[in-house]
């Protein structure tokens, strides 16, 4: 273990750790948690494993969602000592849906040096194989529990061209999969990717409709961790749209959030809602 005396603060490491496969683990990862004086975790005894695995002989502290704002004085402090500090989570990328912001927030506003050592991330490895395009997309990370407010969110997404993904619990991954073909549509493009870079690792392709019956069907798909991707809307341009309705779409979003000029555009039409949404986002997205 490398300990700093210095007049100088230390440096916090973002470091990037496996998500399955402990293989993963780059070897700037390996050489940076050697090395420094403490690594702030997740969840000490989950890391304990990869740690152990690559012999790692590093202290450790606990930083999760419940305490992060009371473990991050004695990571700050560390760090104003002159020890550098790395930080991980239970998998993947830190701060992607997982704990370390207020960490990052505090370190930037007392000019503490951040580092990152970039590695695995579900995100990423989902997009790599899910099939979908990947030039642009947005990560929309986990949905609401509840279904009223999980529809009302998907409602707000559903005009979105670009390629979505989603992290869900295998726990709601049927009734997920059920709300995302109400609000989407049966026919939008999906790929289920489970248990990445693991032993059991599937990846299930098609549309959101036979994802769902697939997953209802087989229990085995609803264990392990998913990432879902979801394929964005299609886009689309004025001219497909009847004058008079362009023409109202165009006054309505001058006016009124892009949700509610969709909405009255559709219910004064009787067009599609989200098709809609989507050229009425496109035309905010123009005046902007």
């Amino acid at each position: 273990m490398h300990t700093q005396v210095s007049n100088q603060p230390g440096t916090l490491f973002v470091v990037a750790t496996p998500i399955g496969n402990l293989g993963d683990l780059s070897p700037r990862a390996l050489k940076t948690l050697s090395e420094v004086s403490l690594i702030a975790a997740e969840d000490t005894r989950h890391s304990a494993r990869l740690l152990k695995q690559h012999s790692v002989n590093v202290p450790t502290v606990s930083l999760h969602e419940h305490n992060e704002r009371q473990a991050m004085d004695k990571v700050l402090s560390r760090l104003l000592g002159g020890e550098d500090v790395a930080l991980i989570s239970d998998a993947g990328t830190p701060l992607i849906s997982d704990p370390g912001f207020n960490l990052l927030r505090a370190c930037r506003e007392a000019d503490l040096p951040v580092s990152p050592v970039p590695g695995p991330s579900a995100v990423i490895a989902a997009l790599s194989v899910a099939g979908l395009p990947t030039d642009r997309f947005t990560f929309a990370g986990f949905l609401p529990r509840q279904q009223g407010a999980r529809r009302e969110r998907l409602q707000q997404l559903a005009g979105v061209t670009e390629t979505l993904v989603f992290y869900e619990s295998c726990h709601r991954i049927a009734d997920g999969l059920g709300d995302l073909a109400a609000v989407f549509g049966d026919e939008r493009p999906a790929a289920l990717c489970r248990e990445l870079t693991k032993v059991y690792e599937t990846v299930l392709r098609g549309s959101l409709a036979t994802l769902c019956e697939r997953v209802t069907q087989d229990l085995d798909q609803q264990r392990g961790e998913m990432v879902l991707v979801v394929g964005g809307a299609p886009a689309v341009a004025a001219e497909t749209l009847p004058a008079d309705v362009e023409r109202l779409l165009q006054v309505l979003v001058a006016e009124l959030p892009v949700k509610q000029a969709a909405a009255l555009a559709a219910h004064w039409s009787g067009l599609k809602k989200n098709a809609l949404y989507a050229r009425a986002q496109a035309i905010r997205d123009a005046e902007c």
